[in-house]
């Protein structure tokens, strides 16, 4: 009898997996079919694997390779291709205009990624009106009148390293992701919080700078918190050892320097020590900012806001530099110009002019916007969700039409900028760095010139574009023209095509990690 019931529960718990498994397979069949052949976004081209799953571009996301990838798709199906069952990029002036400056699409989920602090900031905050709050508590800190008032600041951490690196007399390469990130740091922690943290001199004397390592590991802490489910990120930061927890503490150890300069800040905002100067911190404009007549700007989302800035300006600055410092290494003809045009421009090396000065450079402009075409530090997807409805009068209108395709609310659209700054079309020649493209004259007419300015977004487009732009711009074109202007840029044997291959995991970096330079004084 307890043979027979035995036997009974075996056979309907196997013919209950059989039933099970048949349904499993059926509904993943189903949904197979339906991606393939009844989706809204079937018409798309693409290929037909990409359609079923997002898995085949999260293997390039993993493999740091998207935009390469993304690019390669373009190159075979078009300006308009299907990367995952709700998911579109395009590669098109008028649809990056609609999508980021007309419609002003929300941000997807893929930001939240990002946050800091385990709270948003203007970057993670992923709907348009929630985003406008928050962009005018910082946008008057990075008017091109504010960023000029921090000039001195800038020079004096940029002359120290100089001076630095010319006591080495050339007679060795030094790693340039972490020397320009400590002195983007030391810039952006200083016009900030009004703050001398001396990254640069921790690294002139081969000092680890707690806040420079904490900034360098932040993204690899979100890229693993973006792609392993909160019990396991919980349980691998167990992990017993110090580098890996220093990694994984990154986000504590910003939130606790910021935390520091707010506390700092408060007391010397009650003691009155600050008057009417011309120059003010972003973090006194936070704390004097409210959301509404009645609501101040609380804590944490100042703490948030001042880390968000303090990664987005200092990485992605300090390997824009990297890059063009490597590009000069190996191309010494655009080298020889630049030093031209500098050495009659600034007859003192060590003291630089205004930066109205530097703008009117032809040359260095030019070599500006070529170095921002081909390195931009962030050439990834800028993903946004079509809305329950694209109508500016509040009509119910449910679908997006992209260059001809009707998109349903909840699909994911996106360019990126490593493809719209290799239109050929636009660019020709486009993988050859090339800064006379930008100089008008016999192959370059102000209409080539108004194109390719169109196609330009090395610092994102539309209303969610970079708000630190302007800093940015300053600190590379003032980097370039100091160490132009001071030095000889040569490349180890290591550093080389190979080595410097770039990988994308939203912001660029080399293949090898680092990028060793060596730079020789001209003038001794």
């Amino acid at each position: 009898m307890i043979s027979a019931i035995h036997l009974s529960s075996s056979w309907f718990t196997h013919n209950l997996a059989i039933v099970c498994g048949s349904i499993a397979f059926t509904c993943l069949f189903i949904k197979v079919i339906y991606n393939l052949f009844l989706s809204p976004l079937s018409a798309i081209p693409g290929p037909w694997y990409y359609a079923i799953s997002d898995f085949w571009l999260t293997t390039h996301v993993l493999r740091l390779q998207q935009c390469k990838a993304i690019q390669e798709l373009f190159e075979v199906y078009g300006p308009v291709v299907r990367v995952g069952p709700k998911k579109v990029v395009f590669r098109d002036l008028s649809t990056m205009r609609n999508v980021y400056s007309v419609h002003k699409f929300d941000k997807s989920n893929f930001y939240k990624s990002l946050l800091t602090n385990d709270n948003d900031h203007a970057m993670t905050t992923l709907d348009h009106a929630n985003h406008s709050i928050r962009r005018k508590s910082y946008a008057p800190h990075y008017t091109q009148s504010s960023v000029a008032q921090f000039q001195p600041e800038m020079h004096e951490y940029t002359f120290n390293l100089i001076n630095t690196l010319e006591n080495l007399c050339g007679k060795a390469p030094v790693e340039c992701l972490a020397l320009f990130r400590h002195l983007m740091v030391d810039v952006v922690v200083s016009s900030s919080f009004g703050y001398r943290l001396g990254a640069v001199k921790r690294w002139a004397m081969d000092v680890e700078d707690p806040l420079s390592t904490a900034i360098n590991d932040f993204p690899k802490r979100g890229i693993l918190r973006s792609i392993v489910p909160t019990w396991a990120w919980n349980l691998v930061c167990r992990i017993p050892n110090n580098r890996w927890r220093q990694l994984c503490d990154s986000d504590k150890i910003l939130a606790e320097f910021v935390s520091g300069r707010v506390y700092e800040m408060r007391g010397q905002m009650n003691a009155g020590k600050f008057g009417d100067s011309e120059k003010v911190s972003m973090l006194q404009r936070l704390m004097n900012y409210r959301y509404a007549p009645s609501e101040q700007m609380p804590d944490h989302d100042i703490i948030s806001e001042c880390i968000g800035h303090m990664m987005a300006g200092t990485d992605t600055t300090s390997t824009s530099i990297t890059y063009l410092f490597w590009e000069l290494s190996r191309r010494p003809d655009i080298m020889k110009k630049l030093q031209a045009e500098l050495d009659e421009a600034i007859p003192d090396c060590k003291v630089l002019p205004d930066m109205n000065v530097l703008h009117a450079l032809p040359y260095l402009t030019a070599f500006m916007k070529e170095g921002l075409r081909v390195y931009t530090a962030v050439p990834s997807v800028l993903e946004r969700v079509v809305p329950d409805s694209t109508s500016k009068n509040g009509a119910s209108d449910e679908i997006f039409d992209l260059m001809g395709y009707a998109l349903p609310p909840g699909t994911v659209v996106a360019t990126q900028a490593w493809s719209m700054h290799r239109d050929p079309a636009v660019f020709p020649s486009p993988n050859t760095f090339l800064p006379e493209r930008w100089l008008e004259g016999a192959s370059t007419s102000s209409d080539d010139l108004c194109r390719m300015a169109a196609h330009m977004m090395p610092f994102g487009t539309g209303t969610r574009i970079c708000g630190g732009l302007n800093m940015a711009h300053m600190m590379l074109r003032l980097a370039v023209a100091a160490f132009v202007r001071n030095f000889d840029i040569v490349a180890p044997n290591e550093t080389n095509e190979r080595s410097m291959d770039i990988k994308d995991s939203f912001v660029i970096f080399p293949s090898a990690m680092e990028c060793k330079l060596i730079f020789v004084p001209r003038h001794q």
